[in-house]
């Protein structure tokens, strides 16, 4: 790695969650010296690109450092020699994702963006592209590490993995947010607080929660303390459920836990205001408004509002940690190497690691409920497919992953879902059309 200043690329530069990786860049300046940062989009998002990228170049002009700010279409001048690369892309932009949430609902299934039929869709059109900038980073940049946080992160993760030589690590803004929502609770800083995570992206239980070195998690429970995200709703868990479970799941199980009343939700609030992508669009729209002022010079307030506050600070810390060897503790996706012994060895799991200069060491999991299993397994079992599915373009393969996941209810809804939903992404899904 360049200790004279390092090289990173930003893959989906034109996000509006630029602006929190350009602060936490400029916070760690001193102990992580960024010489150039590459912000690379496709043609689409040219507009979002120079608009965000002019708002990064302030802010780095603001903090003093002497760091350029780079914007390109060309995504290969962006990863030639990079030491890190982020993926923080959205294949088919928000339109695709409207399209993954409409369609399910409109068959009585949950429309979701990472999970269910929505999020296998969303992997499909993903892995082909995350696999095709692999080949770049193998060629261009075979040191390099590349931090992916595109959803659905761990199905990412995990094709990486499995067919590429490139040093990976997948994370995720819900373990980050959870030690801040710990850490708020008990007015301690996030320093003293280490929950324990167990199982895969958006499906993930934690197990204990120390603070100052105490496990909180029954106090926690016993309160009724209740955690959520901007991007889902908050329904109080049964108090008898946790305490005979005895580990709190992360708000993505209210999905699979409590399917009626978030269907129930979801398609209330899509007839009413419209789905989560609507209402992203919206706030994007704010924020790019925001971004356009030639006297904006920070990252505003209003970014927080967006599902995945944090995302950026986890990407920065685990930047910062694997170019520091600095050994601390963060929940992050990597492969599973017998840490959950009834997954597979090469599937991708979220769970506490130390961070090494080497790449992240999982630590074990204490304690793994026996009754989170079943599910943990029949979703892994799901994504493990849709990959498959994602690299063949077999049908075959996608109609079991599609059958298979704990929340679709029939082969005959299945099917039905799978037709439309493929041919409703077919400019992105040239695999399952190649005639």
């Amino acid at each position: 790695m360049n200790k004279q200043g390092l090289k990173i690329a930003v893959i989906g530069g034109g996000s509006s969650y630029t602006p929190e990786i350009v602060e936490g860049f400029i916070n760690k300046y001193n102990e992580m010296p960024i010489r150039e940062l590459w912000l690379v989009d496709i043609e689409e998002g040219k507009h979002k690109l120079e608009i965000v990228g002019e708002l990064a170049k302030r802010m780095v002009e603001k903090s003093g450092l002497p760091i350029k700010v780079m914007l390109t279409l060309d995504r290969r001048e962006a990863i030639a020699g990079a030491d890190f690369v982020t993926t923080q892309m959205r294949v088919g932009l928000l339109a695709a994702r409207r399209r993954d949430e409409h369609i399910p609902i409109s068959h009585g299934v949950i429309g979701q963006e990472t999970t269910g039929p929505g999020g296998m869709m969303k992997a499909l059109r993903t892995v082909p592209v995350i696999l095709d900038i692999c080949r770049d980073i193998e060629e261009l940049a075979p040191d390099a590490w590349l931090l992916n946080f595109t959803n659905p992160a761990g199905i990412v993760t995990e094709a990486v993995l499995k067919h590429s030589k490139v040093k990976t690590v997948g994370l995720c803004n819900s373990p980050i947010n959870f030690q801040k929502f710990v850490a708020k609770e008990y007015g301690v800083s996030e320093r003293e607080v280490l929950p324990e995570f167990v199982g895969i992206n958006h499906l993930h239980w934690v197990t204990a929660a120390y603070v100052n070195g105490e496990d909180k998690l029954e106090e926690m429970i016993e309160g009724g303390r209740n955690y959520s995200a901007t991007n889902v709703t908050a329904f109080d868990w049964d108090y008898d459920f946790l305490s005979s479970l005895g580990a709190i799941p992360t708000y993505y199980l209210r999905y699979f836990y409590m399917t009626d009343v978030m269907y129930a939700e979801m398609k209330e609030s899509m007839e009413k205001n419209g789905t989560r992508a609507e209402v992203v669009s919206r706030v994007e729209a704010e924020l790019f408004e925001l971004y356009k002022d030639v006297n904006l010079s920070e990252k505003p307030k209003q970014l927080e509002k967006r599902g995945g506050a944090y995302y950026s600070e986890a990407a920065v810390n685990l930047m910062h940690s694997l170019y520091t060897d600095r050994r601390d503790i963060q929940t992050l996706n990597v492969r599973n190497n017998g840490i959950i012994p009834f997954l597979p060895e090469d599937a991708s799991i979220e769970v506490n690691c130390v961070v090494t200069a080497q790449g992240p060491i999982a630590l074990p999991p204490q304690r793994v409920p026996e009754q989170i299993k079943g599910l943990l397994h029949a979703v892994k079992t799901y994504e493990s497919l849709t990959i498959k599915a994602a690299v063949t373009g077999d049908r075959g393969i996608a109609l079991q992953a599609m059958v298979h996941h704990p929340l679709v209810p029939s082969i005959a809804v299945a099917k039905q879902l799978l037709d439309e939903m493929l041919e409703s992404n077919k400019s992105y899904l040239p695999l399952f059309f190649a005639k």
